[in-house]
């Protein structure tokens, strides 16, 4: 299996220059792994299927869904692209490389474990601050346009906040210099991860069922639910920034009260 990845990486280094497979490459990937994790919640959420797991049970309608993806279209080749162009120096700079041989797993995971404390703590802390009065209702009203997120949503935003939000995913990578493939994993992996978050559905699957202080969908619906000054929820993938700040007390008091009428509801029975 080894053999075979690195036979595949070799092609694309010999055959694409670092900035094509840095730029376009990653683009191309991103909006690969966006649309195809994020277009078939619509397609749920339309068909009704797996209604059971949803969460809030309005929907919305197609209009609202189509107006997502345009604008998503719009976004990604206005902003995400020159921006992915504009930062191809700096990853350069650090120490960016594609030649084989590939890092270690344990290097490969050391870095991203530190990029995802390093997005949480960026994230929670800007996501704090645009729901301020002034950057709600200028900025990031935008994204709360959908109170009944799904999967794409979670990339319709502000260009302002998808450039200021956008340096919490990219400045771990900047620091470090990592190999593109670790950029590529990292990559993939915050795209699925916040689809999920904005997908509207918690399934017995779902990892925030498993693995511990991990948000999910759940979590972050109920953000999107509340009115701005009092929704809390502010973290990216793990929630401990909200636990240590106390400000995902709502939320945990709201599922207190779902898991008492739950026993309740048992010993009735």
């Amino acid at each position: 299996m080894a053999s075979i990845i690195e036979s595949g990486w070799l092609y694309l280094i010999t055959h694409f220059s670092d900035f094509q497979l840095a730029c376009l490459g990653s683009f191309f990937l991103h909006e690969s792994v966006f649309f195809l994790s994020g277009l078939p919640f619509i397609y749920l959420e339309r068909a009704g299927w797996l209604k059971k797991y949803k969460i809030q049970m309005k929907s919305n309608t197609p209009a609202a869904q189509e107006k997502c993806i345009v604008r998503l279209l719009l976004y990604h080749f206005g902003v995400n692209l020159p921006v992915m162009l504009a930062s191809y120096p700096v990853f350069r700079h650090m120490g960016m490389q594609s030649s084989l041989p590939f890092p270690s797993w344990k290097v490969i995971l050391m870095q991203i474990t530190f990029y995802f404390i390093l997005e949480d703590f960026i994230f929670y802390w800007g996501h704090r601050f645009l729901h301020t009065k002034w950057l709600y209702k200028h900025v990031h009203s935008i994204h709360h346009e959908y109170a009944t997120p799904f999967g794409l949503t979670s990339e319709y935003a502000h260009p302002a906040e998808i450039l200021f939000l956008g340096f919490a995913t990219i400045v771990g990578p900047a620091i470090t210099g990592p190999h593109l493939v670790t950029l590529w994993l990292w990559m993939v992996l915050r795209v699925l991860e916040t689809v999920e978050a904005h997908c509207g559905y918690h399934f017995p699957w779902s990892l925030s069922n498993f693995l511990p202080l991990y948000g999910g969908a759940d979590f972050h619906d109920y953000h999107h639910r509340l009115l701005y000054t009092k929704s809390g929820n502010y973290s990216s993938t793990f929630t401990y920034m909200d636990w240590v700040f106390g400000t995902d007390k709502g939320y945990r008091k709201l599922q207190a009260l779902k898991n008492a009428g739950v026993e309740n509801g048992g010993k009735q029975t």
